[in-house]
């Protein structure tokens, strides 16, 4: 492309842009150009697009490559990403952002933003008259009944609520295309939970960056206002003195569009929460933290209606809050949006709207609708059968069974196929015409394409009758060689630029220089959900670590040694069995090392469904997906580097030696994770619970390994005494304090009492007793917790190292055993006091 640019070099970047430019689809509208297409290449500019160019500064389009670069590098460390498919398994992908925006003059915004604005409004209108007014669109007509109460979308259990304010809607959303006219048309509207406010910011933030100099240039409005705007609504409007607490509901990690609503709820200031995270007592809703409940006044819900309320809606919900319908109908929570607008989301009803407007505004409709007809009403779809070619067909529901199709280019058969699907079920069908959707420019492998795109708008509530339309927008392009618009098919997305001859807004969300006084007593929120994970993830690393270890330490003396009879053998076999590294079946060790050793290297391929290397992995990425937001770049990776990681060849049979070289990557990335999580994290409540879930667990596991050298008696044997050392990674520290001696009362001294070896039984209980110290509570709650840890203040070396006439060292495998299940007991009694508040007498409520 440099050759290319050499050639052209000299001419004004405008000039550059012309030659460059692909051109659109003959009939779309080509944004570049600012005119109909007809498919050659060539032409002038709009002029927002000639002066956009003229603004690249000394680099010109030689600068162009080095900004995409630029962009692709901010996106992977910022670790923006969509995933394609709500599955635990599917990994997200990188957020597809292209280098241009979509530059929209003012003439042009002003026609949307008063379009958007009425439709909003209109929409809110129909929804205070359908659930709490006098039915008046139904009565009249205005809405077919059918259409309205037969969608799945309409909420009966609504019926006869007002919300405050009679403010249905604080965000609407409306998807836009510009037709081969030049006319913005609405193709779509999204009011139940619409997405990509934090997508809009987060593109806004990424190109603005890239071209400051035409960002200041073309005086593009910024987007601030708006979202304090909706801030400021929703306080208002909440229940409470004022000081609302708001959260943002998210159906959590698996969702699509995660990483927006962390995004967005890290920039509005407001506590992310899943549905697991809250919980109505008494008509309130209630957030679960670490430091009791606290109440919620509040909620931007990411969340779709029927998924909410599990209680009165859907029953298999898994994602929303038992009760929280009552809470709404109590006046005790404000919801953004209200229940109850998802009929309006129904293709079918573009073909209403004029109506509607004029009946319920008293206006005629500033921005119009595709031309859409519901075939479910007779006859009305007739004549638009008999020429289905200029038509797409789109089901009126979710629930339908088919998808949206353009009939454009289908044959006569598969044509006359859809006229009989269309005849036999009338009702769950929408005709609407086909549109051209627009041709953007996109910059790609260092070229200007021209792609299909959509324009997304929002409107946002001011909680008094009006709307604000956000001056910007979320536009979704579609993938090369494409006209449907889908991020799911591979699509990307633009910032969308919007041109003032006003004043730019200056406001700004960053909150008041903080004084020395805001910082006292200042915590950040840790909902129980968070802290539950937290916790696991901890439980789950040590797992995941001792394993790995004690894989590798049987899989050496499968290799080095096939003399594994008596204690020595019986120590391992007894040690894999317990870490799930061999099936229940497995011969015994002594018995048939070879095949006790490709029982282990099997299982790291696959391992049992609740037992082994593997789940332990499977189980540690789930826990650390759901809380992402709380991981820094680097300990995100190395936890996805760990759970992808092949411990053995795809293909052929695997040995012992490839199993060992998959291990040893493995201990390294596990080594690269614990000190992200020793180093790099906040020591917040989150954290103390993640490493108390470490430490209760590193007991347990060395406990019982400790345990079983001594009951097997392996202890006093050379190999195993090594092996036990490795296992609690202190043989250099024991040789440099007692070369080879091979005696029990230095060993037990460095792996019971030792405070300052981190592997020491003694080092892991003092640690965690201080963790439990600093946890929230009242002194007594805390001093129950610390009653159930062990106190290595009573573990005394000469009691320890005591041998009865059968040879048994019985004071110190009682010690362990009552370790070992205090750790238990003690987990038990975390996970039911800060993370499922299952005794409420016992939390506090916090102030209403």
């Amino acid at each position: 492309m440099g050759g290319l640019f050499s050639s052209l070099a000299g001419e004004a970047p405008g000039a550059l842009a012309r030659e460059l430019a692909a051109a659109a689809r003959a009939g779309h509208w080509d944004e570049l150009r600012g005119r109909v297409s007809d498919g050659q290449r060539g032409g002038d500019l709009a002029p927002s697009w000639q002066r956009f160019f003229e603004l690249l500064g000394s680099e010109g389009f030689d600068g162009l490559e080095r900004r995409q670069r630029s962009l692709q590098q901010q996106i992977l460390e910022d670790g923006v990403s969509y995933n394609v498919h709500a599955d635990s398994d599917q990994a997200s992908r990188s957020w597809s952002l292209d280098l241009f925006p979509l530059i929209i003059d003012p003439p042009a915004w002003a026609r949307i933003a008063a379009g958007v604005g009425q439709r909003a409004a209109l929409l809110n209108a129909v929804l205070d008259d359908v659930y709490s007014g006098e039915q008046r669109v139904l009565r009249q007509g205005l809405l077919p009944a059918a259409l309205v109460q037969g969608h799945p979308g309409y909420l009966r259990a609504v019926q006869g609520h007002r919300p405050a304010g009679s403010v249905w809607l604080h965000i609407a959303a409306f998807d836009l295309a510009r037709g081969p006219d030049g006319e913005w048309r609405v193709v779509n509207q999204r009011v139940q939970a619409p997405s990509g406010l934090g997508y809009l910011l987060q593109n806004r933030l990424l190109i603005s960056r890239l071209f400051p100099q035409a960002f200041a240039a073309l005086r593009v409005q910024r987007l601030a206002a708006s979202y304090r705007l909706l801030m400021d609504t929703v306080q208002r409007l909440a229940p409470g003195d004022g000081d609302a607490r708001i959260v943002l509901l998210t159906p959590g990690p698996y969702s699509q569009t995660y990483f927006e609503q962390v995004y967005l709820a890290r920039y509005l200031g407001i506590t992310l929460a899943e549905g697991s995270d809250l919980t109505v007592r008494e008509d309130r809703l209630f957030l679960k933290t670490v430091r009791g409940l606290e109440p919620v006044h509040a909620m931007l819900r990411r969340l779709d209606d029927s998924f909410c309320d599990p209680l009165e809606l859907r029953p298999d919900s898994m994602l929303g809050v038992p009760g929280l319908l009552q809470a709404v109908r109590a006046g005790k929570v404000l919801l953004a949006n209200a229940l109850g607008a998802g009929f309006l989301e129904s293709p079918a009803l573009q073909g209403f709207m004029p109506k509607l407007c004029e009946a319920l505004l008293g206006q005629p409709l500033r921005l119009p609708s595709l031309p859409t007809w519901w075939c479910g009403e007779q006859g009305v779809c007739e004549a638009p059968l008999q020429r289905l070619t200029e038509w797409v067909v789109k089901p009126v529901h979710a629930q339908c069974d088919f998808e949206a199709t353009v009939m454009a280019g289908l044959g006569p058969a598969e044509l006359e196929a859809w006229r009989a699907r269309v005849l036999r079920k009338p009702e769950q069908t929408t005709l609407q015409q086909y549109l051209p959707l627009p041709q953007v420019p996109v910059w790609s492998e260092g070229r200007m394409h021209a792609r299909a795109a959509m324009l997304r708008v929002y409107a946002l509530s001011d909680g008094a009758g009006g709307w604000r339309v956000i001056p910007g927008g979320l536009v979704r392009t579609a993938s090369p060689g494409g006209n449907t618009v889908s991020m799911q098919a591979g699509g990307g997305s633009q910032d969308a630029w919007v041109i003032t001859r006003d004043a730019v807004d200056r406001s700004t969300l960053l909150p008041a220089p903080i004084r020395p006084q805001d910082l006292v007593e200042r915590h950040r929120v840790v909902t129980s959900r968070a802290a539950e994970n937290l916790f696991w993830l901890g439980r789950y690393c040590e797992r995941a670590e001792h394993a790995t270890q004690l894989a590798r330490l049987a899989l050496r003396a499968i290799i080095d040694d096939d003399d594994l009879e008596g204690g020595r053998g019986d120590m391992l076999d007894r040690w894999c069995r317990a870490g799930g590294l061999v099936p229940v079946a497995a011969e015994p060790l002594a018995r048939d090392p070879a095949g006790f050793g490709r029982a282990i290297v099997a299982g790291l391929g696959s391992g049992e469904p609740c037992l082994g290397l593997p789940f332990n992995l499977q189980s540690l990425g789930r826990s650390a997906s759901q809380v992402r937001e709380r991981l820094g770049s680097d300990h995100r990776q190395w936890i996805a580097a760990a759970t992808a990681l092949r411990l053995t060849p795809r293909r052929g049979e695997a040995t012992a030696a490839d199993a060992l070289r998959g291990l040893e990557q493995l201990a390294q990335l596990l080594g690269a994770i614990t000190g992200a999580q020793t180093d790099r994290m906040t020591r917040d409540d989150g954290w103390r619970l993640l490493s108390i879930g470490r430490h209760i667990e590193r007991l347990g596991l060395l406990g019982q390994a400790l345990g079983t050298a001594f009951e097997t008696g392996a202890v006093y044997a050379e190999d195993a005494f090594n092996q036990l050392l490795e296992l609690f990674d202190s043989t250099i520290t024991y040789r440099a304090l007692y070369q080879r001696r091979l005696e029990i009362p230095p060993l037990l001294d460095l792996l019971m009492l030792d405070r300052e070896n981190p592997r020491s039984l003694g080092w892991v209980t003092q640690t965690l007793r201080a963790r439990l110290a600093k946890l929230p509570g009242k002194r007594s709650d805390i001093d129950e917790l610390l009653a159930l840890a062990p106190d290595p203040e009573l573990w005394q070396l000469p009691e320890l190292c005591s041998c009865g006439a059968d040879q048994r060292h019985a004071w110190l495998e009682r010690s362990l055993a009552q370790a070992v299940e205090g750790g238990c007991r003690l987990a038990d009694e975390i996970s039911r006091r800060y993370f499922a508040h299952a005794l409420a007498a016992d939390r506090s409520l916090g102030v209403y």
